[in-house]
């Protein structure tokens, strides 16, 4: 069963948010995983409107998930979501990451997204616990997130271990950087996938519409799931 994941930090849609819808659209997805999603007052409606703008449904995160957001379409089925929250570093940013079990037909899968911090002190505790949270699931994986780091770091490896850098698919796909959108010169987001789950195709999308709508790229991968678990 075939899958379209973007991974995308769409900025908190302090750009151009018709780009943003036109990008999304045109790519065909059918899972989003959002960083830097509607986190604040009237956090339903704004993630319920991003969603719909996006021509997807909200299947979890928001406030709970400190901005994750996983938006799916009609085509995936939602079985159970739930949240996490890491520990505030006084004077930073709450943080947290957003998981989901879901299926397309006879296929189980599972979603996860996080935004980890930009404090080089505090971002390995983080991705030692969405580490600790994505080796408790079953069901093969598949994880979108912004880093805050480049591949090679040390939260990199630690959410990395033990699964398929999407980008390892196409040539010179880890030099496809996504950050910032004006001058590339970092991969700091990544998308990475059970090694249960095939990866056909990987591409940084880089359009005008693209260029407008966020200062991150966002990852596509198309993904080949396992039909049974």
């Amino acid at each position: 069963m075939r899958l379209r994941v973007l991974s995308y930090n769409v900025h908190g849609q302090r750009d151009d948010v018709d780009a943003l819808a036109e990008a999304v659209r045109d790519l065909d997805p059918d899972v989003v995983i959002v960083q830097e999603a509607p986190r604040r007052f009237r956090w339903r409606h704004k993630c319920a409107a991003l969603a719909d703008r996006l021509g997807l449904v909200v299947a979890a995160g928001g406030l709970p998930a400190l901005g994750n957001l996983l938006l799916t379409s009609l085509r995936v089925r939602v079985y159970h979501t739930w949240c996490q929250q890491y520990p505030l570093t006084p004077g930073r940013h709450l943080r947290g990451a957003v998981f989901a079990e879901c299926g397309i037909g006879s296929a189980r899968f599972a979603l996860a997204g996080s935004h980890l911090s930009t404090d080089p002190t505090e971002r390995p505790g983080q991705a030692a616990l969405l580490k600790e949270a994505l080796a408790a699931l079953r069901l093969p994986v598949v994880v979108g997130a912004d880093l805050n780091e480049n591949s090679g770091g040390g939260a990199w490896r630690t959410v990395a271990d033990g699964l398929t850098d999407a980008a390892a698919v196409v040539p010179d796909g880890a030099s496809r950087f996504t950050f910032p959108c004006l001058e590339p010169r970092d991969r700091i987001d990544a998308l990475f996938v059970d090694p249960r789950i095939g990866v056909l195709d990987y591409d940084v999308v880089d359009t005008p519409q693209t260029r407008r709508a966020s200062d991150h790229f966002p990852i596509r991968a198309d993904l080949l799931l396992p039909s049974e678990v």
